[in-house]
Formats: structure tokens, C-alpha cells, sequence
């Protein structure tokens, strides 16, 4: 029968993917435009477009962050450059519609200058090399009327070019078989999705045939030959099908007996038959998308209302970003990574998320960095400054000697010490443990002196770093020791080499363009007699020199401001 069609589902499953000799690229799909199918399903079918929109959207969440942003900002700024919000966006709807995501990674002078969007369904690999590596992309805006003439734009994937031309990137997940093309993670839920799409225009149809069920027409005036045939079947297709058919038929016969019938086909329990076909292509795919809850998407079906138990939503929110959503962040983070690379820029990406605090589990984040992943939220200066207090409190006492006499004050001469043993510390105040032996300490004929360090100027500015503002109200004294081990924690996080949270602190106080430097202080042990004409009871250093008393000298660099440096004492310029 010419006008008997059957949908056959199964057709829509798996792609179709051919190499043709006469041509340098891989088709994809019947007519070499698989990926306008998956559109049109994203676009006709209800549930599949509501899944597509709301999982892309919690891909993104609220846009791309990095835990050390606030260590790295001239790295974070050329990030935020390279990739704009709405670019970011674009590739996480394709790589979730389908099934990859690309950018097109532009360069200046050598370097990664924007990674803009590129249309995933406008490209197509280049056949692969004999390392099975893909080299090109080859770019037509509509691969449906492509001829044999056309030639479409070559352009080199990334890694592949020269250095100066346009490259492109491709995002996508390993899938055993599939070289060229990725399939969509909701395969399985294509023909479920047709399915709905075919549903809806059924529906749409018999409402525009006025709820009239399918007919049958009979003409019983004799068996007219093929070519009358099919002349009497359009006649009447076309008046009763379309947008804008005909709905009553005009027939002329000879007699009674030979009059054209009109006789309807009914179904059975039509409303709850089609209500069972939505719901199953909904549950269907929603399985598929691997959604755990379609609350979360904003789905709301007959067996989940509002009223469902909170902690089970709870739940099914945590499996949801861990199974679906993470997996797709990292690949997008790790495309990031490589493009960020050329330009010597690393930094720990991560997107923000749209879950709300109460649904996100942080009792077992053991790290600040992995509670701000988890949450999306920055840590508060009230949580660093808490932090950095613990650190400073720890080290240090108060200038206060009991027993000892300042003898001298002053920045040391420093240009007779052999450099110190390289090493690498952050921002924290320390343990100052004035009473404890240090290897500058001396004894010279029962005199003791000891040699002990202030951060100086005591003086800040309004725009002064926290841990500068806490080290200098706190008006600590420091053994060389104390200092050293200072920069073994954590006391300043982020001003080390490539934005380390430890680094030497001895000779950069508070990081790169910090006014401080350490200043000398020499003391003398009371018990020994003092100039009488003194009223500080002091010495000069000289005096102790003259004693037998040579106090150790330092690397220059403890003198002096890190601003006064090369570089201003940024390591990383």
C-alpha cells in the first residue's frame, strides 16, 4: 500500500559513520548530517529538550571559577581573556545536544590570544593520520547540500598548526569504537524521543482534523488503472491532510449504489493509549539522561510532587552532580587546561555551582579548596583572617625581656654572609621563641647576647596585606629559626613560586612589592654591668664586637624591602 507507513524505531539508534575515498573527511549519520537529527529531536521532543536545557545548565552552573584566583590573578585575568561567559555556555549545550563541544582556539605571536565557539554540527574530522590522530576539521555550514564540487574550508585541530592560524579543539569523552564522532550519553533514549515527537504530531494533526478519527475511503464504481489510482489518492491527500485540509469531501456518482463511502478506523481507550506512550518515552528518557530525580531539573511528574521527602531529594541531588554533571565539568576543565598550557598559564578550574548549600555535603571536604568546589563560595576574609591569627599566635613574643637589655637596633650589615639555603614558605606569624637557643646567639667571657628579628617599619597602610597589618600589630621579636619555620607553613598562602602557600619568608616578608623588612635586634643578658652613663643601658654592637662577641651576618635580601628588589620581589615575573 503506497500510503502505509510504519515508523520503525530501531533505525533511529546508532549512527552511521563512512570513510569515502573521493573525499578527505568522515561523514556522520544518513546524508552526512547526523547531528541536525539530534536536533530536530532536541527541538520536537518535550521531555528530551527540558533534560538537554536543564543539564547544560547545571553544567555551567554559575559560570568558570579557580580556587586560586586570588593567588594567581594575572594568570586568572588572561583566563577570563581567553574564555568568555557566553562562549562557555554555547559549548556546554553542544556537548551535551551533541555530544561534543568545540572551540576555535586563535593565536598572536605564538600564544593563545581567544578560544572562541565553533558550531559542533558545521565540522567534520579529516580522516586520520597513520598515528591515528586526528589533524583537521573541515568546516561546511550545511553538510546536507554539500556537492561534489564543493570544497569545504580546512582547518587544523589543535596541536596541528602553525602556531599563528585558527585551531580547533574538540571536547569530548573516550567511547571504544567511535574515533571520529562521540555519541550522545543518551543514546539509548533517541528512539523514545522520536517517539514523543512522532506522538505530538499525530496529535497536533487530529486536533486540526477536528478529533475526526483515521478513515477509510472506498470508491465503489470499479478499479480505475494505476495511474487513475494514484491521480484519485493525492486528490484526496491533499484535501484532507495538512494544516489547512479540506474536511468534507464533495462526491458526484452516478446512483446510489455507486456512491463513495467514508468509514472510520476507531481506537480503542485513545486517551489513556497515548497517555501511556508519553509517560513511558518521559520515564524513558529520563533513565537515559541518567537524571535521578526530575525534581532537579524542574520535571515535575504524577510520582514526584513537591511534597517528596526532603533528604531524598538531598540525595538525588549529590548522585546527580556526581555521575552526571561532574564528569562533563572535567572534561570541559581539562580542554581548558590544555588550551591555557600554551601560554605557560595553570590554574585549578572549576565551575560554580547552582545546587543550593543546603544539598551539598561538606562535612567531608577535607580542604578549604575542596569546600569552595563543592560550594561555589569564595572563603570569607573573616575565615582567612581567622586563620592567619591561629598561624601568627602560634609564633613570636613580646619584645619584653626579662633579664636582657637592648644593645642595638638597627638593619644589619649583611654583604659578609655566605647566601642561605634556598627556601620556599608562605605568609604566617610564626612561633617566636625569644628564650630558646639560636645559632646567632653568643657567650664571650661570661657575657650573653642574643640576636633576635622584628618586622619593620611597625607601620601599615590602609591598603597593607592582612598578614603585613597582623605582624606588625603584634609587635613579636623572632629567633632566625622561628622566622625559617615560618616558612614552612601556610601563614600567607599564595605568594609562593606559581602561587605556592609556602615560601621564604626570611628574605620576602610579605610577598612580592611588601614595604617591611626584618630588622636586628641585639641583646645583652642584665647581669653583666651597663655604660652607667647609658640610660637605656645599652651597647653598641660594636662595644660586643670589641668583647669577642661577632654575631652572625645575613643574606641582603633580609634587609631590605621586597618593593626595593628586582622585580619588586615577584618571583613569577
Amino acid at each position: 500500500m503506497d500510503n502505509l507507513h510504519i515508523v520503525n524505531l530501531a533505525s533511529y539508534n546508532r549512527p552511521k559513520i563512512s570513510e569515502d575515498k573521493n573525499r578527505e573527511w568522515v561523514e556522520y549519520g544518513e546524508d552526512n548530517d547526523y547531528y541536525s537529527y539530534l536536533i530536530d529531536l532536541y527541538t520536537n521532543s518535550t521531555t528530551n529538550h527540558s533534560i538537554i536545557n536543564g543539564i547544560s545548565n547545571m553544567i555551567y552552573g554559575k559560570g568558570l571559577d579557580a580556587l586560586d584566583s586570588s593567588k594567581k590573578p594575572d594568570e586568572y585575568a588572561a583566563m577570563r581573556s581567553i574564555f568568555s561567559d557566553s562562549c562557555l555556555r554555547k559549548v556546554v549545550l553542544d556537548l551535551k545536544l551533541l555530544g561534543e563541544g568545540s572551540f576555535q582556539v586563535l593565536y598572536q605571536k605564538g600564544e593563545v590570544k581567544k578560544a572562541e565557539h565553533f558550531p559542533r554540527q558545521t565540522l567534520r574530522a579529516e580522516k586520520c593520520n597513520e598515528d591515528g590522530e586526528i589533524e583537521a576539521y573541515y568546516y561546511h555550514p550545511d553538510w546536507s547540500k554539500v556537492k561534489r564540487s564543493d570544497k569545504p574550508q580546512r582547518i587544523a585541530a589543535f596541536g596541528f598548526g602553525n602556531g599563528n592560524e585558527p585551531e580547533i579543539k574538540i571536547v569530548k569523552k573516550y567511547v571504544s569504537g567511535y574515533d571520529y564522532y562521540c555519541p550522545v550519553d543518551y543514546q539509548g533514549g533517541l528512539a523514545y524521543a522520536e517517539l514523543e515527537s512522532e506522538i505530538a504530531d499525530y496529535l497536533i494533526n487530529d486536533v486540526q482534523n477536528g478529533f475526526s478519527g483515521t478513515k477509510v475511503v472506498n470508491f465503489n464504481n470499479g478499479i480505475p488503472d494505476r495511474e487513475k489510482q494514484m491521480q484519485i489518492k493525492n486528490d484526496v491527500m491533499h484535501k484532507l491532510t495538512g494544516a489547512r485540509g479540506e474536511k468534507v469531501v464533495i462526491a458526484f456518482n452516478n446512483n446510489a449504489e455507486s456512491k463513495t463511502t467514508v468509514d472510520d478506523i476507531p481506537l480503542n481507550d485513545a486517551p489513556q493509549h497515548y497517555e501511556y506512550l508519553s509517560n513511558e518515552c518521559s520515564s524513558k528518557l529520563i533513565v537515559a539522561h541518567r537524571v535521578t530525580s526530575p525534581l532537579l531539573l524542574g520535571i515535575r511528574t504524577e510520582n514526584n510532587g513537591l511534597g517528596s521527602n526532603a533528604d531524598e531529594i538531598k540525595t538525588a541531588a549529590l548522585l546527580f552532580d556526581n555521575i552526571t554533571i561532574k564528569p562533563y565539568q572535567d572534561l570541559l576543565t581539562d580542554c581548558m587546561d590544555d588550551i591555557l598550557a600554551v601560554n605557560g598559564i595553570s590554574l585549578k578550574l572549576y565551575f560554580k555551582t547552582l545546587q543550593p548549600l543546603a544539598f551539598i555535603d561538606t562535612d567531608n571536604a577535607i580542604t578549604d579548596e575542596s569546600r569552595e568546589e563543592e560550594t561555589g563560595v569564595k572563603l570569607s576574609a573573616e575565615f582567612d583572617d581567622n586563620k592567619m591569627f591561629d598561624l601568627l599566635d602560634e609564633f613570636g613574643e613580646e619584645e619584653d625581656l626579662e633579664n636582657w637589655v637592648l644593645v642595638d637596633e638597627r638593619e644589619v650589615d649583611y654583604d659578609q654572609e655566605e647566601a642561605l639555603d634556598k627556601m620556599i614558605g608562605l605568609a604566617s606569624t610564626g612561633t617566636a621563641r625569644p628564650n630558646a637557643t639560636s645559632e646567632q646567639d653568643g657567650e664571650v667571657e661570661d657575657m650573653k647576647f642574643k640576636v633576635r628579628y622584628q618586622y619593620s617599619p611597625l607601620r601599615t597602610q590602609s591598603n597593607s596585606r592582612e598578614f603585613c597589618k597582623k605582624m606588625v600589630s603584634a609587635k613579636k621579636i623572632y629567633r632566625k629559626e622561628d622566622i625559617m619555620q615560618m616558612s614552612t607553613r601556610a601563614v600567607n598562602a599564595g605568594w609562593g613560586l606559581n602561587g605556592a602557600d609556602t615560601y621564604d619568608i626570611w628574605l620576602y616578608k610579605g610577598g612580592g612589592a611588601c614595604h617591611h623588612f626584618w630588622m636586628r635586634k641585639t641583646y645583652m643578658a642584665v647581669d653583666v654591668k651597663p655604660d652607667a652613663t647609658n640610660p637605656n643601658a645599652e651597647i653598641s654592637v660594636n662595644k660586643a664586637k670589641k668583647e669577642g662577641f661577632k654575631p652572625e651576618t645575613n643574606d641582603p635580601k633580609v634587609a631590605k624591602r621586597p618593593k626595593d628588589m628586582p622585580n619588586q620581589g615577584f618571583v613569577n615575573k
